[in-house]
């Protein structure tokens, strides 16, 4: 799949995060979405249709991980790649987010090496 084609949704309530993730996806010719917090981030998901989304645990309303088993109930984007983001590493927080359906986990602050590979690895697996 070329960088082009690929549409990435961040979904985080911190601006910072967002904008970060945003530029380092744009440089690298990726599509991005954003949204502010899960409900944003349900809202958006229909129209854009997103190849792989990163979704903040910690957010206010609807947290990460209720967001990530709403997506994953959704028969049409059950096979999305969903990455957990968090700033704790914990044990806790990785089985939780398996148990939601999450596909992989990034510990926050992320790096631009990080985040690219974890987009590769899964639109790889999409071609």
């Amino acid at each position: 799949m070329n960088p082009g084609d690929v549409k990435v949704m961040i979904v985080d309530d911190s601006n910072t995060i967002r904008r970060s993730a945003e530029i380092f996806l744009v440089q690298s010719g990726y599509q991005v979405v954003l949204a502010e917090d899960g409900f944003d981030a349900l809202a958006k998901i229909a129209d854009h249709r997103p190849h792989v989304i990163f979704c903040d645990i910690m957010m206010p309303r609807l947290d990460g991980y209720q967001t990530c088993a709403l997506i994953k109930k959704n028969p049409r984007f059950r096979n999305t790649p969903v990455i957990m983001l968090s700033s704790k590493d914990g044990l806790f927080d990785r089985a939780r987010g398996r148990m939601v359906g999450s596909d992989q986990y990034l510990t926050k602050p992320f790096t631009k090496d990080s985040l690219l590979q974890s987009v590769a690895a899964f639109t790889a697996q999409a071609t």
